[in-house]
């Protein structure tokens, strides 16, 4: 279960809307090769490549305990969310068919604002993709879900992907709360990137 991020920007009705209709239409392939939105079919491959701890652990808003009904549910609800211009969920296949990542993409649109959480099979980590898969997720949520705001959160020993949101310039918010779908909460950094801001060339960046 997402939180909202912790800015609250004013948004019309009319940014509401456009960005409700942006995410019903998004186009993840768009994303890189290999991506494509989750169905209900891939929930046994998700469930084996959450299954790892390693993957899977770091991440507050999965469905627990992790099983294929579970998994099946939370693909099911995403894709409700997307038909409400609130979710999606997207996955990435290597060549083999196999599941590679998730990412899964909370919006909201009456704050123009929008979240990803997500994750790297563990033999991919730590070769260069998560940093340079994120960078080309927070652009397309900007460019394709039309959204002024990006939240995201780490678990506080979740180094890896703290360096990760640090090097891509987003600002540090502090520790709070994050509320997982059995209710109860982690604690986690939170950081918050405007759309200015990415697109500022005097962004840190690196």
């Amino acid at each position: 279960m997402s939180t909202p991020p912790q800015t609250q920007l004013r948004v019309t009705g009319e940014e509401e809307t456009q960005i409700r209709a942006a995410v019903r239409m998004a186009d993840v392939t768009l994303l890189g090769s290999g991506y494509r939105l989750a169905t209900a079919k891939d929930a046994g491959a998700l469930l084996d490549l959450l299954a790892d701890p390693e993957v899977s652990d770091p991440i507050y808003d999965l469905p627990r305990p992790l099983t294929h009904e579970t998994i099946k549910h939370w693909i099911l609800a995403a894709q409700k969310g997307q038909r409400k211009g609130e979710a999606l969920l997207a996955i990435m296949e290597d060549k083999s068919g196999k599941i590679v990542s998730y990412s899964y993409f909370t919006v909201w649109p009456e704050l123009s604002a929008a979240e990803i959480a997500g994750a790297y099979r563990r033999d991919a980590q730590s070769m260069g993709m998560g940093k340079a898969g994120a960078a080309r997720s927070f652009e397309w949520m900007f460019e394709q879900l039309d959204v002024r705001l990006i939240a995201v959160t780490a678990a506080l020993d979740n180094v890896r992907s703290a360096k990760v949101i640090e090097a891509a310039g987003f600002v540090y918010t502090g520790i709070h709360d994050s509320k997982r779908s059995d209710g109860t909460t982690r604690r986690s950094h939170c950081w918050e990137m405007t759309r200015e801001n990415w697109r500022s060339p005097e962004s840190d960046r690196q």
